[in-house]
């Protein structure tokens, strides 16, 4: 197993935040339109924290770490705004040489789908060592080794005899094992993971997270974890940010959110977990679908699919409410949402 990592505080290197997104604003140029993707979203990450980004699919979460990573493609997509600092310095800034030192060396990424992510002809610990061979001058001879510690780290039983497998010999759960010692490879300070646990049964899911959480706390990283499924973060996350219409919509402490959510999307998406103690009843869903990101509806976002909508949501974007702390709502409503008045 690897040494232990001691990273100073991002305070103590730039006065401020491990790593900060900033009024980031991302559109989508096609053929059909412009699709604004992200409008407007500020969160921060500190060292030694999980952040989970939460939202259905479209709500902009993935791109978002694509922003972050500088992979982007633009074509079509375009940051239009805002700042992405990590500890201290704006990423948007950098040229493309210097966010390829950042890129896997300091903030590192974990894709959704790991048989895509890998490449079929080569062996995984070939994959793995290819970054520290290239990253880091290391000898073949060296990097192969390497390549079995991170194995053995991420749990991946027999490491010195599979590191010459291919990605097709192994299943759904030893793949994004190996997607994460990818990701570990250069001990990056921000490990950001992309629905880790996605076309994963229950139990791999448990697996997947406890071994991200205990990765965490081994290595002092901060991790941004990203999914649509509340249920996966609740033992994981130290904070939360819900995401719509590329908006954040609530951040809040994970213990208080699930406790009283503040914002009626973030209630939807809690009523909607299949509960034991609910058996026999009908699930609750949210209706209709997260809109069309090239006619995002007036006014708040989400009034057309909201139960409690009033003409001011028609009317007027909400603006983002501090409710005490940390913690935000972006609904006009939010201190009667949060005290249950409606």
């Amino acid at each position: 197993m690897s040494e232990r990592i001691v990273r100073p505080r991002a305070d103590q290197e730039s006065g401020g935040h491990l790593l900060e997104v900033r009024d980031l604003f991302v559109e989508f140029r096609t053929r059909d339109g412009v699709a604004k993707v992200i409008n407007g979203v500020s969160y921060h990450l500190d060292a030694g924290e999980t952040l989970a980004v939460l939202g259905e699919s479209g709500s902009g979460k993935s791109v978002t770490a694509q922003a972050i990573m500088g992979i982007l493609d633009s074509p079509p997509g375009f940051i239009t705004g805002g700042s992405i600092r990590y500890r201290g310095t704006d990423l948007l800034t950098l040229p493309e040489e210097e966010r390829r030192k950042i890129r896997g060396k300091h903030i590192a990424m974990i894709f959704q789908d790991a048989l895509s992510a890998l490449n079929p002809v080569f062996p995984v610990g070939w994959q793995i060592g290819e970054m520290l061979r290239l990253r880091e001058g290391l000898s073949r001879a060296d990097a192969r080794r390497r390549a079995i510690e991170l194995m053995e780290l991420v749990k991946i039983p027999a490491a010195r005899q599979r590191v010459r497998d291919y990605p097709h010999q192994f299943s759904g759960g030893m793949r994004q094992r190996v997607m994460i010692a990818m990701a570990l490879a250069l001990n990056p300070a921000v490990l950001i993971a992309d629905e880790p646990t996605t076309a994963l049964d229950v139990t791999v899911q448990a697996q997947i997270m406890d071994l991200l959480g205990e990765l965490r706390r081994e290595l002092d990283m901060a991790m941004i974890l990203i999914t649509h499924d509340l249920g996966v973060v609740a033992d994981v996350a130290d904070r939360i940010a819900v995401m719509y219409a590329g908006r954040i919509v609530e951040h809040a402490d994970v213990h208080a959110l699930y406790e009283a959510p503040a914002h009626p999307y973030t209630r939807g998406l809690l009523e909607s977990i299949p509960r034991l103690d609910h058996k026999g009843q009908q699930l609750r869903t949210i209706r209709g679908l997260p809109p069309n990101l090239m006619r995002i509806p007036s006014g708040c976002p989400f009034h057309p699919r909201c139960p409690y909508a009033r003409q001011e949501c028609v009317d007027v974007v909400p603006a983002v409410h501090r409710l005490g702390g940390d913690r935000t709502s972006a609904c006009h409503f939010a201190e009667e949402v949060l005290d249950g008045r409606i």
